[in-house]
């Protein structure tokens, strides 16, 4: 990969997307330490967007309380008198505790501040759903709405889907929603699918390393609507296609002599031709052309499909009134925290090559939308919301879940962990995270280069 070969301006809005919604989710979640602290009177020293090491891009003192930027993108902080965080400040908690300091505070309190910011997230996530659910809606393929069956690849023909086979049920239950098949065959572990093929009904056996190869393939969609392939829509400038001269509304009728009715087919043929030259026989409004190509070592043309009128799916809409956004916004909120649990599972089981599902800032801004879409937007900063709450009350030293531990054996047992204690838990915690944050930096940057 070289520079030259970056979309620039894809980045940046990219790049756009995820800071604004970074910043709107840490922003909340720290305000909720900050609110909390106040109100059972701590004094807060520090209220800092992003990470400041070594110097700020932007800070100012506002009664007893520095509000400012950093320029480490990879969260926030409010600095609380009389806490061990992340400035392990030492000095402070050598010094006779204070009636405004955090460590004053009764363990009820403590806790309640603590757990504030995951709070936040929580709310935030719900609201987001809720609110995109009323203006929005929602939108989706039911499984048994396909007229010609689903799509393979070569991952799912591995395991014995067939092109236009339809989809009965997962493990013996019918999912709604397709789009939704995919991830609960990963997450859930599931056995067998059931497809009607032709006049038989088939089940297909799905092996136990199926989630590590979906993970390792890079691609979470292995199967998808077969569709109709009634032409071309556009086509990407500087492609092969763009170089031999193929034009919007193009319909191509065979490949290497092999005729292509949908465009799944058409898709399988090209990827079978990596790095060899193709023929192609196409129609032009009334005349029939023939075109040759050499394909790359990546296996793409550059084409876009028209969706034909006859797409093979039916959509079904729902629109949601203002008090009906409510619940469906909780259910989807439950159902994504649901979901991401089963995902860490999956890693920590060892069932997934850790190397390949880690990422890092730059894989989460590359899942924004090369245009600026406010919906994927707004879905994703409430995806993200709801992680970072479930990520953040882990019972790991350095995280909200940590401290809370502390304060929650401190009101069991009635015995507060010492600071000398507390003080190593934080520094083994911080280099726990710090390590992994690198390590998974490290991880995307390699992919970049690959």
């Amino acid at each position: 990969m070289t520079l030259l070969a970056i979309n620039w301006a894809e980045v940046g809005i990219k790049a756009g997307q995820f800071i604004l919604s970074i910043s709107i989710i840490v922003i909340l979640h720290e305000l909720g330490h900050f609110l909390t602290a106040k109100w059972f009177k701590c004094r807060v020293e520090k209220f800092y967007l992003f990470f400041p090491a070594w110097f700020s891009l932007f800070k100012k003192q506002i009664g007893e309380t520095e509000y400012g930027i950093g320029w480490i993108p990879f969260g926030g902080f409010v600095k609380i008198s009389g806490m061990i965080d992340e400035s392990m400040d030492k000095e402070q908690m050598k010094l006779p505790p204070e009636p405004y300091e955090f460590r004053s505070k009764p363990a009820w309190q403590r806790l309640i501040i603590m757990v504030a910011g995951v709070v936040v997230n929580l709310i935030l996530g719900f609201l987001i759903y809720s609110m995109m659910a009323w203006h929005w809606g929602d939108s989706y393929i039911p499984t048994d709405k396909l007229k010609y069956g689903i799509a393979t690849d070569s991952l799912s023909q591995s395991i014995g889907l067939r092109d236009g086979d339809q989809i009965l049920s997962v493990d013996g239950k019918y999912i709604e929603k397709f789009k939704s098949i995919p991830l609960y065959v990963i997450l859930n572990g599931a056995k067998n699918i059931e497809v009607k093929r032709g006049d038989q009904n088939v089940t297909v056996q799905v092996p136990d390393d199926f989630a590590k190869k979906v993970i390792s393939y890079k691609d979470i969609g292995f199967i998808s609507v077969r569709m109709p392939f009634e032409g071309l829509d556009s086509i990407e400038k500087g492609s092969v296609a763009d170089k031999i001269g193929l034009m919007k509304g193009d319909k191509i009728l065979s490949l290497n002599g092999e005729k292509v009715f949908f465009y799944s087919g058409f898709r399988s043929a090209i990827k079978k031709n990596m790095n060899k030259p193709i023929d192609l026989v196409l129609i032009r409004g009334t005349d029939t052309i023939q075109k040759t190509a050499q394909l790359g070592p990546d296996g793409k043309l550059g084409i876009y499909p028209v969706i034909p009128k006859d797409s093979g799916y039916e959509v079904k809409n729902i629109s949601y009134t203002f008090a009906q956004s409510i619940p469906a916004g909780f259910s989807k909120s439950v159902e994504t925290l649901k979901q991401y649990w089963l995902q860490l599972k999956l890693i920590f089981s060892g069932k997934v090559n850790t190397n390949e599902s880690l990422g890092s800032v730059i894989s989460f801004g590359k899942l924004f939308a090369p245009v600026w879409d406010w919906q994927s937007f707004w879905g994703l900063t409430a995806f993200f919301s709801l992680i970072l709450s479930l990520l953040n009350i882990l019972p790991i030293p350095a995280l909200d879940g940590g401290h809370a531990l502390f304060v929650l054996i401190e009101m069991i047992t009635g015995r507060k962990p010492s600071d000398k204690f507390i003080e190593y838990a934080q520094m083994a915690g911080m280099v726990l995270l710090l390590s992994l944050m690198v390590y998974a930096l490290g991880l995307d940057i390699f992919r970049l280069f690959k």
